[in-house]
């Protein structure tokens, strides 16, 4: 009777803990619910909650205290493990953004975008990036925080023998990236292939897939009704998973930015649970 309870109690604690381990590794952009936030934060936290999520990639606190925020958070035991940051703070008032991801708690400071003139995104506009980059993040890694860049696509134009990102991956002293695979995607990137090229480059990654028969381009814009399901799309989520826990990848948030983010986000956890 004592071994059967033990193995009872054993098969209990396995299976929370790898809940836990699965809900650690895979988190959610908060981005993805911007309008729903809009409306009613608690209550679009109570549905990050229900989907079993704990792990968050934000940065604001929707018109709420940081105190008030933190308590909201917490009562739903989600944590905010990595932060947004602006192209200009990190150039001008780095100070600012260390002090809001150490309120957060952060592990991660995410920059999503570097200014460039519509679409002509060039050299000296790569190189500023570069170093204004790796300026910040020795500040932010000196604060005991990670500054990853989050490519958009326009960084795989060509360059040399390669492109503006590889010269971006080879300068990056400072600071790492995080892969949003649909826009690495629809950069003319392939995801798979630059995780393997550069492994040690990549801390956090985006989970999006983008609908079957949109073209990508090099604009970094894109219609976001074109965000779906993970794995009924044209990346190659499995690969990048699989690739991303032999890599040891600590977080891989989800990125719904579509109208249809409330029913299609738990969609795409089934989809992540089937490949386990």
């Amino acid at each position: 009777m004592k071994l059967k309870l033990t193995l009872l109690t054993l098969s209990v604690i396995f299976a929370f803990s790898s809940t836990v381990l699965n809900a650690q590794e895979v988190g959610l952009q908060l981005y993805s619910l911007r309008n729903q936030f809009k409306t009613d934060v608690t209550g679009t936290l109570d549905i990050i909650e229900s989907w079993g999520i704990t792990k968050l990639e934000g940065g604001g606190t929707y018109g709420m205290s940081m105190e008030d925020f933190k308590k909201e958070i917490a009562d739903r035991k989600l944590e905010v493990v990595s932060v947004g940051a602006g192209f200009g703070d990190l150039e001008k008032n780095v100070d600012k953004v260390i002090a809001n991801g150490k309120a957060f708690g952060a592990k991660y400071v995410m920059c999503a975008w570097i200014p460039h003139d519509g679409d002509n995104f060039t050299i000296e506009d790569t190189e500023k990036a570069i170093a204004v980059f790796n300026s910040a993040g020795k500040k932010i890694k000196a604060a005991g925080m990670t500054l990853a860049y989050h490519a958009h696509g326009y960084e795989f134009r060509p360059y040399n023998n390669g492109t503006l990102f590889d010269l971006m991956a080879q300068k990056a002293t400072d600071f790492a990236f995080e892969m949003d695979v649909y826009w690495v995607h629809h950069g003319g990137a392939d995801p798979l292939g630059l995780l393997n090229k550069y492994p040690e480059k990549f801390v956090l990654l985006h989970l999006k897939d983008m609908e079957k028969g949109v073209k990508g381009n090099d604009t970094g814009h894109e219609d976001v009704e074109t965000n779906v399901v993970l794995g009924t799309g044209q990346v190659n989520i499995a690969g990048v998973v699989k690739r991303a826990k032999e890599l040891g990848i600590e977080y891989m948030f989800i990125e719904d930015e579509c109208s249809r983010v409330v029913e299609q986000v738990p969609q795409s956890l089934e989809f992540l649970k089937s490949l386990n």
